[in-house]
């Protein structure tokens, strides 16, 4: 479960960065592969959503995760 708690923080973390990058980069200065379009000072308002909001949820159940393997593992010793 510690494995897995780790993970998903990390996704959540890297989530949580995309989405802030959507928020605050207008299209036309986006990377290729995020979607860039030329002459447009628009945003990704539901990519930026979407991706805010898996990373939180990727945040919370990432922290169950770990603390669960934590508590597990202290019942072992």
């Amino acid at each position: 479960m510690r494995t897995l708690g780790v993970a998903l923080l990390v996704i959540g973390v890297a989530l949580l960065v995309v989405g802030i990058v959507y928020w605050t980069v207008p299209l036309e200065h986006l990377p290729s592969f995020m979607g860039h379009a030329a002459s447009s000072t628009k945003h990704h308002t539901k990519r930026a959503l979407a991706a805010t909001v898996l990373g939180v949820i990727a945040l919370i159940v990432g922290w169950l995760a770990f603390a669960r393997g934590r508590r597990a593992q202290a019942h072992l010793r």
